[in-house]
């Protein structure tokens, strides 16, 4: 190999240093070296996280022996295409390289490092600094002329033109602008393009997956549509749904999510609160898939027809509302395929079926396929495929999956990037209230997004602590949280005796902790009745239908508008990144800002974790992130409010009062 062929940038033996390398092997390694590429997971084996028209920030770690300088490209493409697109890569210092690239096209796409030394920089930093020091550099200019005579060698057409006018134009001027004209950036910007690119090193190709922008910032609603009715006695239908549509937009939501609008099952049907028997008239949990009337392909026949649901998909995107369905990988006892395809369940010794069980809970009305039965292999796997590309094509581009990490990965690995090979911009948001460890790993998979422990954290402590955990890679690179403040099977204790001013507490914490939140009908009404002690909610409209009046007083809409508009004006809120937190001197105020990498979108928010009592304390502005000292004026503005004020130095004096409004959120600028 010549030195100006391509070295794969490979482990060596550092890497293994038990192992002897031999002088083959010495010769035809690379002598530059390409490390700590960001950002990448588990070495490549997972794609990083993107959002369509968003930079992707790149660094590594190059260096080289000796004192020559070094050239670095960002070369990047989309999967499928061969179209490189290269940007030159800035040295921050201590070997640090950093460059950034924006992909437009949603889907898979591959970046690489490469790097090379450059001969005519190592040249033009030595003379410059020969030059300033006062030595003679009539040898260097020598040197000087017939490098730009090697750079017309090396290239052909205009490029080698505009070389050797460069070369005739050094004859006749004088010492200094010979050397003025050596260093001037159009000289090394021409011998760039024609450089050989001496030693030139190639790191691995590392995959990056792009999302479009709702993947991160997105306010979800759920709601159940037979319970959009005016009496538990009538089952309400997509229909009806449209009476609901304007609040829902009015109140800043972007995507309206349904449980399972498939047919539900009668045997084991539950009853009210869960029972183990149904009454007459009760009509059983959505996620019991599967009557007569067909499976998760089929539509319930008391919501309406399918022409029903592609006119709501309609009326929905008129409101600006994007239509997301629940994907649950489960059965009632009689779904059609326990019929046609028997040999995908799991069948217990006396020929009964094996239902779902997660002790002490007990599911009696679902049970579940099995993955990895011989009969299941491959067409299962490919039967729920045709379920989510059936919806795609109904117009459904954002799934819910339940539970999915009590189903094999290697399935969602594949089916994720299936259907987003023909369709990249569906999006999968992942159930998960489990393991961190597998949490992450959904992420890295496919999942575009997931639920997470913020139901959980309420202390200051444990809410900072999961805040700048999820800025932080790995985590960062492949996991955005959807902040759901409540969920239909969980009504977190917080909310069950906290009051109204509670409800204002979770809001402001998920809408401003993250671009992605969401929650399920009538926390806006601050419903939190619970079932004697557990996280959950009395009368669960799970198992029954639930009319609401959602003009009843005490109501939340105006606030959580509000906070949702303020999302939407802020960029710096559209993102679970960009996060810090600063001193505030009272363990009942969490106080932290988001803001943007340039600092020009910069939001304070303090929320009191007390629903019951006022609470003050002194709080500092973080004057020095705006290049300010600790003496600066300041303005600042009340978002919720629109008041506008002046600050003055870096410590100031906040008091919060619950029975008014239980957060402060600032947008602060330089005066």
């Amino acid at each position: 190999m010549s030195r100006n062929e391509p070295f794969e940038s490979v482990p060596t033996a550092s890497d293994h240093p038990h192992q002897a390398i031999g002088l083959s092997q010495a010769l035809l390694a690379p002598r530059i070296v390409i490390e700590d590429t960001q950002p990448v997971l588990e070495g490549g084996a997972f794609a990083a996280k993107a959002i369509s028209g968003q930079p992707v920030a790149v660094s590594c770690k190059v260096y080289s022996d000796g004192h020559d300088r070094l050239a670095v490209m960002l070369n990047w493409h989309e999967a499928t295409s061969r179209r490189v697109h290269c940007v030159p890569m800035q040295a921050l210092g201590n070997d640090l390289w950093q460059a950034e690239f924006t992909p437009a096209e949603l889907g898979a796409h591959l970046f690489s490092i490469e790097a090379w030394i450059d001969p005519f920089a190592t040249y033009c930093h030595d003379l410059e600094k020969k030059f300033h020091a006062g030595v003679d550099v009539k040898l260097e200019l020598e040197e000087g002329r017939l490098m730009l005579g090697q750079g017309v060698g090396l290239s052909d057409g205009a490029l080698s033109e505009e070389i050797a006018a460069l070369q005739q134009q050094l004859q006749g001027l004088t010492a200094n602008d010979q050397v003025a004209l050596l260093l001037h950036p159009d000289t090394a910007r021409l011998m760039t393009e024609a450089e050989h690119r001496s030693y030139l090193t190639r790191s691995r190709e590392f995959p990056i997956d792009v999302d479009r922008p709702a993947a991160l910032f997105a306010s979800w609603y759920e709601l159940f549509p037979r319970s959009i009715t005016d009496s538990p006695e009538r089952h309400g239908t997509f229909n009806d749904v449209h009476q609901r549509l304007p609040m829902i937009r009015d109140m800043g939501f972007d995507v309206l999510y349904f449980p399972p609008i498939h047919p539900i099952g009668t045997q084991h049907r539950k009853g009210r609160n869960n029972a183990l028997r149904a009454e007459p008239g009760d009509p059983g949990s959505p996620y019991a898939i599967g009557s007569p009337e067909g499976g998760h392909d089929a539509i319930h026949p008391q919501l309406g027809t399918r022409d029903d649901f592609r006119r709501l998909v309609a009326a929905a995107a008129e409101h600006g509302l994007e239509i997301a369905l629940d994907f649950a990988i489960q059965c009632s006892q009689d779904h059609p395929w326990l019929k046609e395809h028997p040999g995908w369940f799991s069948w217990r010794p006396d020929g009964t079926i094996r239902y779902a069980e997660n002790p002490p809970k007990k599911y009696q009305d679902i049970v579940n396929v099995d993955f990895y039965a011989a009969d299941a292999v491959p067409s299962l796997w490919l039967a729920l495929r045709d379920v989510v590309l059936s919806w795609v094509e109904e117009g459904v581009k954002t799934f819910r999956v339940d539970n999915p990490h009590t189903k094999p990965l290697p399935f969602w690995q594949w089916l994720i990037a299936d259907v987003r090979s023909q369709h990249p911009d569906v999006i999968f948001l992942a159930e998960a209230f489990t393991r961190p460890a597998m949490m992450a790993r959904l992420g890295k998979v496919g999942y575009a997004q997931s639920y997470t422990y913020f139901t959980w954290r309420n202390s200051k402590q444990e809410l900072r602590e999961y805040f700048e955990q999820l800025n932080q890679p790995p985590w960062s690179l492949c996991y955005r949280p959807n902040f759901f403040v409540n969920t239909p099977d969980i009504n977190p204790y917080f909310l069950q005796t906290s009051g109204r001013a509670g409800f204002l507490i979770r809001a402001a914490l998920a809408t401003m902790g993250s671009g992605l939140w969401g929650m399920y009908s009538g926390f806006e009404l601050c419903e939190g009745t619970p079932l004697p002690g557990k996280e959950e909610y009395l009368d669960s409209e799970k198992y029954e239908i639930r009319p609401r009046d959602f003009t009843q007083p005490g109501n939340i809409i105006a606030e959580i508008a509000q906070l949702n508009r303020i999302r939407r004006q802020n960029r710096a809120l559209q993102t679970h990144l960009g996060v810090a937190f600063f001193n505030c001197w009272n363990d009942n105020i969490l106080y932290f800002a988001k803001r943007t990498p340039e600092r020009d979108n910069y939001i304070l928010i303090a929320v009191s974790l007390d629903p019951h009592n006022a609470q003050e304390a002194h709080f500092e502005l973080p004057l020095w992130e705006l290049g300010l000292d600790d003496n600066a004026e300041t303005h600042g503005e009340d978002l919720m409010t629109g008041h506008r004020w002046s600050w003055y130095g870096k410590t100031q004096f906040m008091r919060i009062e619950p029975w008014h409004l239980p957060f402060g959120i600032w947008r602060i600028h330089k005066a």
